[in-house]
């Protein structure tokens, strides 16, 4: 059994697919499709809770497939009876439990990043630096923390997680990668305010990274 995390309409939810519960409750995939495509629930409902998708099967051939939310999965499931399909259900909700604790956490690292990153912003327009670095300060700023935490900058991250500029990079991190990148936000933040300049910040961060690594 999997639960695993993805974006349904713009916003991460927590899912399972239609081959799971077919290999879990010990059914053809086919009768899944053909019990999700049946469920007369509103269209509403379906948008949001039934995601269609393909894999390739044995054959290598593109076969259908659904990311199914707990909502949904809940009202896939109802209907099936006996001990165990009890058990899995019981299971089933147990991971789904345990992956949105996991995403209610991670998104308030996120809310808590923003006012991170908003203290950063206040401290280089109250410096010099960004019109010393023509509007660049916060980028650049940025690509320094990114380094030290993932000997990265943000350019070569997107490249390695497939993203272009439109999406948001903060996305594709883990909990505890946000909150590296937080701390060292709000410690450059305060290194500003103490006027400090780009590149004794720089040395600075980069070498407390190395080492923190060495240590």
């Amino acid at each position: 059994m999997l639960v695993e995390i993805m974006k349904i309409n713009k916003e991460d939810v927590t899912v399972v697919t239609s081959l799971d519960i077919a290999e879990t409750f010990g059914k053809r995939h086919d009768n899944v499709l053909k019990n999700i495509r049946g469920l007369e629930c509103s269209d509403d409902f379906r948008l949001l809770n039934f995601e269609e998708s393909t894999y390739i099967n044995s054959q290598n051939k593109n076969q259908p497939m659904y990311y199914i939310t707990r909502d949904g999965f809940t009202l896939l499931v109802m209907g099936y009876t006996g001990e165990k399909a009890m058990r899995f259900k019981e299971a089933y909700i147990r991971q789904f439990n345990a992956m949105e604790k996991a995403l209610n956490s991670k998104l308030r690292e996120r809310e808590k990043g923003i006012a991170v990153r908003q203290a950063m912003t206040k401290a280089l327009q109250q410096s010099n630096e960004n019109e010393r670095m023509h509007g660049h300060a916060y980028s650049t700023y940025t690509n320094v923390i990114y380094k030290a935490v993932f000997g990265k900058n943000a350019k070569q991250l997107r490249e390695e997680y497939g993203i272009d500029k439109k999406e948001n990079l903060r996305d594709c991190f883990s909990q505890d990668e946000l909150q590296m990148i937080q701390s060292k936000e709000m410690l450059v933040s305060g290194l500003i305010g103490c006027g400090w300049g780009y590149e004794q910040i720089k040395n600075f961060i980069l070498q407390n990274n190395l080492l923190s690594i060495a240590g």
